[in-house]
């Protein structure tokens, strides 16, 4: 993702480690610009949609992340040095795939809108292949619903 390196396929995505697909500081960009909105609106809380199952493998991705992220809101803002809290809120952190895509189901969201692939054939919103695709068919098929992008022909 942030070089010359292959999205890797067929990969067996329980595996622990690190892949490829990390982007350096990714999340912290994220909160950083949110945070950064956040004091100069006067709000507090910030929401973000990690999630720390499901294999991701990605370091900004765990509770540790956002409890790290929290103590720096509270020394590196003047909102915090002056004894207001920021907190990160995670709602995904801890559901599986399936759960998510459940609850996404309940609130209505259509899932033909959404895109998950990071190596997606000219034309195509997936491969079928990559670790992303891997699972969110997975989620999909726990969660015994059908995935839309699958289901159609996904064409842009």
């Amino acid at each position: 993702m942030t070089a010359d390196v292959l999205v890797p396929h067929n990969r067996d995505v329980s595996e622990s480690g690190i892949p490829a697909t990390y982007v350096p500081a990714r999340n912290t960009i994220f909160l950083s610009l949110a945070l950064g909105w956040a004091e100069a609106i006067g709000a507090h809380d910030l929401v973000i949609g990690v999630n720390a199952l499901d294999y991701s493998g990605y370091p900004d991705c765990r509770p540790e992340f956002i409890a790290g992220f929290e103590s720096l809101a509270r020394v590196a803002t003047k909102a915090g040095v002056e004894g207001q809290l920021f907190t990160v809120h995670t709602p995904l952190i801890a559901l599986t795939k399936s759960e998510i895509i459940r609850q996404g189901t309940s609130l209505g969201l259509d899932y033909s809108l959404t895109h998950s692939c990071y190596d997606p054939p000219p034309g195509r919103a997936y491969c079928g292949t990559c670790d992303s695709c891997v699972i969110r068919a997975k989620g999909f098929a726990e969660a015994g619903l059908p995935d839309p992008l699958t289901e159609a022909s996904a064409r842009f």
